[in-house]
């Protein structure tokens, strides 16, 4: 178990853990997975969350170098939450409707969006708090837990409207991952790194197709932000 939990490749002189790659390689499968609608995505999804949560967390338990990411962290834990209600939520539709995907993607109404926006900017401002706090002794700068908030938050909303099925998820985890890259950069997690980036791109194209699905399959639900951007 030791070595399994230590395995590693060394690129340039960094070590790079077997964990990171397959944690982020599953992300990847469970996000095209998401955008094929596809309900296998949320189990694979889990078990790559549990391999990057063990990553994240790996100086908080001595046994890495890294600064730990308290937000890259803690949101693992809720990606798991969200996922079995996602699961729970996808497969139930798919069973109700035999022939059809898990989900009819839509805008969120204006009442939603108001709602999970609001609750995002106060997320921040309390995560920003408790994590400065549990941080203290950590080595790093005041924006550190600024931007480790602001992704630990995007997250949740993100997760929490892939469920709902909301054409809006894409454009949260767009801006996660504006912060996301920079950061895991910042803090030498090169393969996680190199993963959001590929994300980002994924990620627009993610949004074309389920914006393109929600006109066909609801064009009566048009939002004034569909319209806008469209």
């Amino acid at each position: 178990m030791n070595w399994l939990y230590h395995a590693h490749l060394t690129i340039a002189g960094h070590a790079i853990t077997y964990r990171e790659i397959l944690g982020n390689i599953l992300g990847l499968i469970s996000a095209i997975g998401g955008m094929r609608r596809r309900v296998w995505a949320w189990p694979i999804g889990i078990v790559g969350n549990v391999f990057l949560f063990t990553v994240f967390m790996g100086n908080a338990f001595g046994s890495t170098s890294q600064a730990p990411l308290l937000g890259q962290a803690g949101r693992q834990i809720f990606f798991i939450i969200t996922s079995v209600y996602g699961w729970q939520r996808w497969a139930s539709t798919r069973r109700s409707t035999p022939n059809a995907v898990a989900v009819s993607p839509r805008w969120a109404t204006r009442m939603e969006r108001v709602g999970y926006l609001v609750s995002a900017a106060i997320g921040v401002a309390v995560c920003y708090l408790v994590f400065r706090e549990i941080g203290a002794g950590f080595p790093v700068q005041w924006w550190y837990y600024l931007a480790d908030s602001w992704i630990f938050v995007g997250s949740m909303v993100a997760t929490f409207a892939m469920a709902r099925g909301w054409v809006d998820f894409w454009l949260c985890w767009i801006a996660v991952d504006v912060v996301g890259v920079p950061e895991l950069i910042h803090f030498a997690y090169y393969p996680s790194a190199t993963l959001y980036a590929i994300y980002a791109g994924f990620v627009v194209w993610g949004f074309v197709v389920w914006r393109r699905v929600a006109r066909a399959e609801g064009p009566a639900a048009l939002t004034p932000l569909q319209e806008a951007v469209g």
